[in-house]
């Protein structure tokens, strides 16, 4: 008797811990995933899962059918302590009242007796079932058995008493059985953070359930979608009443009561090896019978389970969106999928502090172009001096906060004076500043456009695109009604690059390193400098329901350094595709002994 089959003839919804108390019967999409939980030839399940699929239920019955069928010893983990007894006292216990062929193994059932407790229930047929949490390491030792089962896997320690995972110290428990069961399953939380997302990285497989389109019968896999994609969930605009998934094969226009019969012939597909099962006892590939998979992972998903409506997906998210701690349970309980916080690596800003270089007060031999960036603020201005070279490579020289009031002349005055002076080259030869882009969006706008039509082939304002993905500068053909070039700049994406190349490490200074970022040991390359520089994080959000990764600086941190960093990328992507710079004109092999005459060569032109 499969797993399904003991579920379908003996398990019972209790009122105490389902929504509707009745006999069990298994939906289509649980058939494979609790005949894994029972198929001796699996070791491992996974199940990275969505709310409202039943999983304690099929837990529930995973362990009846194992306590009762197979005669095995097993244990459940709970998050904590005060779980585990909540879960005993809840679903275990109730279970065993109802489940008639469960009762029977319990002649204590309702007395005080040693065979009793709320950590572990002891039964006539000599099985012995635990209910424990999973923070403690003693709860892992001293016990044999054949079935150990992780409930929400995610929220456990990533290291227990600084034992180890749980899993490691659990799965140990296993060694000396005949037919070891691991069942892990969990609703993901923070992506790169997450031990269900980890077990599944380590599984041999990874299944997705397609369904046939009742229209085109081509099979699928149902995802969210959102409002722009091709496919998916989609809804009548401020009417998530009438809602339908669209075929991403042919566009079909399907209703859920119209794929729900189909659930009976959908197929689980393994991305990673090709593998398919239908009931989670045979497996193919390429049509063939296949060897079974010791270790397995189920996707599922809210859209799959009878037990919720489309509407009720729609109207959460719609209930979600302007709320980023909404949002993230939207993604982990409704989707079923893990929260992508940040993105990358997090950047430390001591990590680039501890890198600095002795360069200045000369800039590099390496470099041919200097670029200049402002931010205007309502008590300063700030301003970034860059060098670059080939490959924009790029040589941080020069860093100036100028306080006063943007309203006045004088701290234009003082701005003009800053990015005029020259630079000192390692040729010997003078370098002045080519294009500045300035921050025109704040409240002085007029002033910024004044000191711009003062020299407005140099001078840039710039303003940040409204539409994510523009590219870094897109400068226009002629100026504005106020006599300036505004340009405006693709924040997301210039961000996407500046982050990238911090995060670069160099092994030999002196060769070229197309895109590094080289910072000075000065005394204006401060720590709060550095901190403005990595203040920002990239991080999920919705937009018209399809996922968009955003730049974000957290409340009250100052990020003037990054924001410079973009205007500077700016100037030198204009400097490039509009007045005819060439950074990489020269290239030798390394940065030593060069000739004088060869550096002062690769100078910037004088028409700057």
């Amino acid at each position: 008797m499969t797993c399904s089959e003991w579920a379908d003839e003996n398990f019972y919804l209790s009122a105490e811990s389902a929504y509707i108390e009745g006999r069990w019967e298994t939906a289509p999409f649980q058939v494979a995933i609790l005949n894994s939980m029972g198929n001796d030839e699996i070791r491992v399940v996974n199940l990275i899962k969505s709310a409202r699929v039943g999983y304690s239920q099929m837990l529930k019955a995973a362990t009846g059918y194992q306590l009762q069928h197979k005669k095995r010893n097993g244990m459940i983990l709970q998050p904590t302590d005060s779980a585990a007894s909540s879960f005993m006292k809840a679903h275990v216990e109730t279970a065993i009242r109802d489940v008639p062929v469960l009762k029977e193994l319990a002649p204590w059932f309702g007395k005080k007796h040693r065979d009793n407790t709320l950590e572990a229930k002891k039964f006539s047929n000599q099985r012995q079932l635990w209910c424990l949490g999973g923070t403690a390491a003693k709860n892992y030792r001293e016990k044999s058995l054949d079935f150990i089962i992780y409930d929400e896997l995610a929220a456990f320690p990533e290291d227990v008493e600084k034992e180890g995972a749980p899993t490691f110290l659990g799965d140990k428990r296993l060694e000396g059985s005949a037919f070891p069961k691991s069942i892990r399953g969990s609703t993901p939380k923070i992506k790169g953070h997450c031990q269900i997302e980890r077990a599944a990285q380590e599984s041999e497989t990874d299944f997705l359930m397609f369904v046939p389109c009742p229209h085109c019968g081509e099979y699928q896999s149902l995802k969210w979608g959102g409002k722009d994609a091709p496919f998916g969930i989609k809804w009548a605009e401020n009417n998530p009443r009438d809602v339908w998934y669209l075929c991403e094969h042919n566009g079909c226009v399907i209703r859920q009561h119209e794929l729900t019969p189909h659930f009976a012939k959908a197929q689980w597909r393994c991305h990673k090896t090709g593998i398919t099962t239908v009931d989670g006892y045979e497996f193919l590939l390429n049509g063939q019978v296949s060897e079974t998979p010791e270790s397995v992972t189920w996707n599922i998903w809210t859209a799959y389970s009878p037990f919720t409506t489309w509407e009720r997906i729609a109207r959460d998210f719609l209930n979600t969106r302007d709320d980023q701690g909404k949002l993230k349970t939207f993604v982990n309980t409704t989707l079923g999928e893990t929260w992508d916080d940040e993105t990358g690596e997090k950047l430390e800003w001591e990590n680039l502090y501890a890198r600095r270089e002795t360069y200045l007060p000369t800039i590099p031999e390496w470099a041919v172009y200097i670029a200049g960036s402002v931010d205007t603020q309502d008590d300063r201005l700030e301003i970034k001096i860059k060098a670059y070279g080939p490959g924009e490579e790029s040589w941080l020289i020069g860093y100036k906060r100028l306080i006063g009031d943007p309203a006045g002349e004088l701290i234009w005055q003082k701005l003009t004076e800053y990015v005029d002076q020259s630079f000192q080259h390692a040729s010997g030869a003078k370098m002045s500043v080519g294009l500045i882009c300035i921050d025109s969006g704040g409240h002085y706008t007029d002033e910024v456009y004044a000191w711009c039509r003062q020299d407005p082939m140099r001078r840039i304002p710039i303003k940040g695109a409204s539409v994510y993905g523009k590219p870094v500068a897109n400068f226009p053909r002629k100026r504005n009604r106020k006599g300036v070039y505004l340009t405006e700049v693709g924040t997301d994406n210039a961000k996407d690059i500046i982050y990238s190349r911090l995060a670069m490490q160099a092994k030999d200074l002196t060769k070229p390193i197309k895109g590094y970022m080289h910072l000075p040991m000065v005394e204006w390359a401060d720590e709060l400098y550095f901190k403005g520089l990595t203040a920002e994080r990239k991080k999920l959000s919705f937009v018209k329901g399809r996922r968009v990764y955003r730049w974000e600086c957290p409340s009250g941190v100052r990020n003037e350094p990054t924001d410079l960093e973009v205007y500077n990328l700016a100037a030198v992507r204009i400097a490039q595709q509009h007045f005819g710079l060439d950074l990489d004109r020269a290239r030798p092999e390394g940065r030593k002994n060069q000739s004088t005459k060869k550096r002062k060569s690769v100078h910037q032109s004088s028409w700057l």
